[in-house]
């Protein structure tokens, strides 16, 4: 008996993502190891037999593991393709966030055993010895920068936080991540015993940050760089959709050979007065032709507001295209496209490839008043011409609807037949997004036909 093609597209979806998993997994075990491995081999093993040598020891190693992880997090935002096509920016961003905990804790714990250890080696007071290593140890300053600088960029990271502050004003402060790496290698490099004591040691996190690093800047500078050059990306037109929401027209040279995919979003760097020293996540809100593509974009804060008296001819440096929300992801035949908000423009262009392919699809459009549902007409004309489904769900979050609460598991399993042998495409609010995912479940949709595009800040 044949396998059906739904399920063969879903083994090699779960292979892909399996695979990038189990190398990620596998090369960061191997990284723990040998961190450990050169622990001891700087001689730590020895100071455990004399006097609060385990306190010491304990600081030194928290030390190397918030190094490790602090490298880790480079590499999962480096943009590397590879990794983005087969877990998504979505997956990547929320590793990173995780990650991002683990180094802010093992790095004070580092700062802690270390203060703790050296005062009860000297048998002197803990906040005077904190004094004596911070003005009388080589570099330690710039060590005590650093960690100050990864506190403050930990605690505007937490989500409550992150929700109140400007977009801009979070990314500035989140770019000071790369100082925090810049100052934590110094400070190796200067006292660690790694670096010190060990070439074998030194040879390792020179390659370990280089490699680090290289990606970053190859995947996240030199190659928008040369795609910008290629390309010579312009605006074409702005067009008004609503009172605060414009649709931006941007043209180029052989846009054919940009790998594209309707879902995904580029970071778009307008060159006009007040926005070229702002880069913004935003996704393409039409299906890529090869000849322009086209963003749409709510006024949420300075940056995107600015963007309605974008001019004709204003150069765009465009780094992308980012992110696994592509109609790659699926796996069977059924499709399920939600989206909430300006989070549909992800979904218009979903809806514009897969209808070509696809019969059955449902669409529903998840707005708090009717004079929000930016690019409805289109969502309208596409639907028609495929033959596809489209609700228009209107109402706030706490609304009832005929079925049970908006969006709830009763509202979507009367409005979506057959909803757990699809595939499930959803970007919005995070709230909203959230609120789906858990109606979803209730609902028994396997969490590998959900796929998910949060419209939140993007790292």
């Amino acid at each position: 008996m044949r396998p059906k093609l739904g399920d063969v597209r879903s083994q090699r979806c779960k292979t892909r993502t399996g695979n990038a998993q189990w190398w990620l997994r596998a090369l960061l075990a191997l990284n723990g190891m040998w961190v450990v491995d050169l622990f001891l081999l700087g001689g730590e093993a020895g100071a455990l037999t004399g006097p609060h040598g385990l306190v010491l020891a304990l600081g030194r190693l928290t030390g190397l593991g918030g190094a490790l992880a602090l490298v880790l997090q480079l590499v999962l935002i480096a943009r590397v393709p590879w990794l983005e096509r087969r877990l998504g920016m979505d997956r990547l961003t929320s590793w990173h966030r995780w990650t991002g905990t683990w180094v802010l804790w093992l790095v004070l714990a580092h700062v802690v055993l270390i203060v703790v250890g050296y005062a009860e080696q000297d048998r002197s007071p803990v906040l005077s010895e904190f004094g004596s290593l911070l003005f009388e140890t080589q570099d330690l300053l710039l060590a005590a920068a650093g960690t100050g600088l990864l506190v403050v960029v930990g605690a505007t990271s937490a989500r409550a936080i992150r929700r109140r502050m400007r977009y801009e004003t979070w990314h500035f402060l989140h770019l000071g991540a790369y100082l925090v790496v810049l100052l934590g290698f110094l400070h190796q490099v200067t006292i660690g015993n790694d670096f010190v004591g060990s070439p074998i040691g030194r040879a390792y996190w020179w390659t370990l940050y280089g490699a680090a690093l290289g990606a970053v800047l190859v995947f996240r500078f030199l190659l928008p760089l040369w795609r910008t050059a290629r390309h010579d990306t312009r605006v074409l037109a702005v067009v008004p959709e609503s009172p605060d929401v414009v649709s931006v027209h941007i043209g180029g040279r052989r846009l054919d050979r940009l790998p594209a995919r309707a879902g995904q979003f580029f970071r778009w760097r307008f060159l006009a007065k007040g926005l070229w020293a702002q880069a913004h996540p935003y996704s393409l809100s039409a299906m890529p032709d090869g000849r322009t593509l086209r963003i749409t974009v709510k006024a949420l804060g300075d940056g995107s507001a600015a963007v309605r008296n974008l001019r004709v001819g204003t150069r765009v440096l465009a780094t992308g295209p980012y992110g696994a929300f592509t109609a790659e992801q699926r796996t069977r035949s059924g499709v399920l496209l939600i989206g909430g908000g300006v989070g549909v423009t992800p979904i218009r262009a979903l809806l514009e490839e897969i209808s070509q392919t696809c019969q059955d699809v449902v669409v529903l459009y998840r707005v708090r008043d009717q004079r929000d549902a930016v690019l409805v007409s289109e969502l309208q004309w596409l639907a028609h011409r495929a033959g596809a489904r489209l609700h228009v769900v209107i109402g706030p979050a706490t609304a009832i609807g005929p079925h049970g609460p908006i969006m709830g598991p009763q509202h979507l399993a009367a409005l979506v037949p057959g909803l757990r042998h699809r595939d499930v495409f959803l970007c919005g609010p995070p709230g909203m997004t959230d609120a789906v995912l858990g109606a979803l479940r209730a609902l028994g949709v396997p969490r590998a036909q959900c796929h998910t595009e949060r419209f939140a800040f993007a790292v």
